[in-house]
């Protein structure tokens, strides 16, 4: 049965779902915000309600009632005092606030119907014609705010700033070209609703991973609706990049027993959200560290967020989506099923089911961390590529080997033939790329909790001076150390992954807990930004959109083909192959990735001297010029390449494949 508001030939007509409520009404409000009417919906069967109200049109306001049992320590929360919006409502007239009286208990905060959005009646939404996703293997995906993203644009409008409308301006989608950009990976754009103990800080929820509404942009970012996401998405996919929407239906913003109650929970919170029987009551499951965890196993959550998400390939046109705490997607009163039925619905799912899936494959439950173990097509935000990469450029021992699984794919996570990693150093969630060679630790202080917020260990240093420094030779290693990085980024088989503005350098002055910093902390700095490192990245990109060997999948294993040749050689400075030994080597930090089969007719070696000196590399066939060479100063004779230290130098070869060395 379709739920929500549906417009229908003389009126409209309103379907909800609860399998516990006493009564459930719809409630109409006039333009001044006023309630007009008050309809009883009709019970049905399985848990459905329905009524048709005459007269009702598209852009008539409305919200729910419910009635019934009162009893929290039994998941029961119907309060009729308590406005509720639709979870099938497809736009909201104004953007969630928090209240205090909103987490009131019955019959002590009086109306809340003030100070909640009311859901509009929409017309039947367009449908945009079906394409496959735009998406390519090996791919860049470039993870952004919406409104942090352009906040301080220069050259957006005014008007449009911090909005989605702002991703379809030229100078926008110019910068993303520029950066061959695979797919945009928008953070939450559905309605979301403050934490509540953050309007007493004078802050607000600057991420929006506290949703409330799953099918309705946020105001703020769309105040033009669904039709706003629809044409960026088409402008988007004019210049050759993919929209992927980062979700959340792992919690919603109603939190723990003492959040608001906003929609599901005075709808049915027993059936949307895992529960816990503890000796005499009922207490909310928090694997999410917010408060509440949804039920995914339950079918009317399954039908929501299944719903939800065809409604934004339908009516959008999207790309993808990527998961946040996914294993909640799979999660059973047995613990998390690899196979739950509700990751098999998605990915056989007509409509989903070619989309880009990626897994953020952690959450903070019992057995929550589970790289590996999603389904494909799923790819995975990968951890542990995240944290060897960053040790190896710290300069901790013995990082050479993880090093090279890493680049190669991570053939020690993920099963088959195939890699399904998403490759990423830096993500909205911790440090920033230029802070990791800034800081050494975490300065939250701006957060309102003592520091005490967000990771303690980032795998992060300061060469040499914490924070801000006017020192050349700091600032030099730092720039060094943030190009090391990106150039192993962007030379690592998989889907990579860049978070907006870490291309040009941009800092949260080591906040690594910025969720709550809705102002120029966390707002894109596009004047003052490192234009040589945006270069750079660039330049970086284009190679890599060049060169097949990076739009594979397979991981890079090193064994011999039939004609004698292999995708990768590992090599030592000298040129001869890497033994066992000069892996296990704790001191030995250089290497060289010789990848052959390009599209050029031509090898590519990637060579990286993680040492603090100057090396020699004696590569086969070198040629003279580097292809990128980090900014750097490289010198190319006949006897090889010398690169500087921590650094990462790129060279063509002559040969179409290596000849294994003894």
């Amino acid at each position: 049965m379709k739920q929500g508001a549906t417009v229908e030939t003389d009126g409209t007509r309103f379907t909800v779902w609860s399998g516990a409520a006493a009564q459930v009404d719809v409630c109409l409000f006039d333009d001044s915000g006023n309630q007009s009417d008050r309809i009883a919906l009709e019970p049905g069967e399985y848990g459905f309600r329905s009524a048709f109200v005459a007269g009702v049109g598209a852009g008539t306001r409305y919200g729910l009632r419910t009635d019934g049992d009162y009893d929290p320590a039994r998941g029961r929360w119907f309060d009729p005092d308590k406005l509720l919006v639709d979870p099938y409502a497809t736009r909201l007239d104004r953007p969630f606030r928090y209240d205090p009286a909103l987490a009131a208990r019955r019959g002590e905060g009086g109306d809340t119907a003030p100070l909640m959005p009311k859901a509009i009646v929409e017309p039947p939404l367009a449908e945009v014609p079906r394409r496959p996703p735009r998406w390519r293997d090996g791919g860049l995906i470039y993870e952004l705010s919406v409104r942090a993203f352009t906040m301080r644009h220069p050259e957006v409008p005014s008007k449009k700033r911090g909005t989605l409308a702002a991703l379809a301006e030229p100078a926008v989608i110019d910068h993303l070209t520029k950066l061959k950009v695979s797919a945009v990976e928008l953070m939450p754009i559905t309605a979301w609703i403050d934490e509540r103990h953050l309007p007493p800080l004078g802050l607000s929820n600057a991420w929006g991973y506290n949703p409330v509404a799953f099918m309705a942009l946020d105001p703020r970012l769309a105040p033009s609706g669904l039709a706003e996401l629809a044409e960026v998405t088409a402008r988007l996919h004019d210049a050759g990049i993919g929209v992927i929407l980062d979700v959340v239906f792992n919690h919603t913003g109603e939190s723990d027993e003492f959040g608001p109650t906003l929609s599901l929970r005075g709808l049915d919170a027993r059936a949307y959200f895992r529960h816990r029987w503890e000796g005499d009551h009922w207490s909310l499951v928090n694997d999410t560290g917010t408060g509440n965890t949804l039920a995914c196993d339950h079918p009317a959550t399954q039908r929501l967020v299944l719903d939800s998400l065809r409604h934004f390939v339908r009516c959008a046109g999207v790309d993808g989506f990527r998961f946040d705490l996914a294993p909640i997607l799979g999660r059973t009163e047995q613990g998390f099923d690899p196979g739950a039925k509700l990751m098999r619905k998605i990915v056989e799912d007509p409509v989903l089911g070619d989309r880009v899936l990626i897994a953020e494959p952690w959450d903070i439950g019992p057995d929550g961390y589970q790289l590996g173990r999603f389904p494909a097509p799923f790819l995975e935000w990968n951890d542990r590529y995240r944290d060897d990469v960053r040790r190896f450029w710290r300069g901790d021992s013995g990082g050479l080997g993880s090093l090279a699984t890493r680049l190669a794919g991570s053939s020690d996570v993920f099963d088959g033939k195939s890699t399904r990693s998403v490759n990423f150093l830096a993500a909205h969630d911790g440090m920033t790329l230029a802070d990791l060679t800034a800081y050494e630790h975490k300065h939250n202080e701006a957060n309102g909790e003592q520091n005490r917020d967000g990771h303690n260990e980032n795998i992060s240093w300061n060469n040499g001076q914490e924070g801000a420094s006017d020192d050349r030779a700091v600032l030099a290693a730092r720039r060094r150390d943030v190009r090391a990085l990106l150039a192993t980024l962007f030379a690592s088989r998989g889907a990579i992954m860049l978070t907006a503005g870490d291309e040009f350098g941009r800092t949260q002055r080591g906040n690594n807990n910025a969720y709550a910093q809705d102002n120029e902390l966390t707002w894109l700095d596009w004047e003052g930004r490192d234009r040589k490192l945006e270069d750079y990245v660039a330049a970086l990109s284009a190679l890599r959109h060049k060169l097949s060997a990076f739009g594979e999948t397979s991981f890079l294993s090193g064994d011999e083909r039939p004609d004698g040749s292999a995708d990768v050689r590992w090599l030592r400075p000298d040129g001869t192959e890497m033994t066992l030994a000069d892996w296990e080597t704790s001191d030995n930090r250089c290497m060289a990735m010789v990848l052959s089969g390009t599209t050029w007719g031509e090898g590519l070696a990637v060579l990286v001297n993680g040492s603090d000196e100057r090396v020699l590399f004696h590569m086969p066939s070198v040629v003279a010029a580097s292809v990128v060479g980090g900014g750097q100063e490289l010198v190319a004779t006949e006897r090889g390449v010398e690169v500087p230290a921590r650094s990462v130098a790129f060279h063509a070869t002559e040969a179409p494949t290596m000849e294994k060395r003894t």
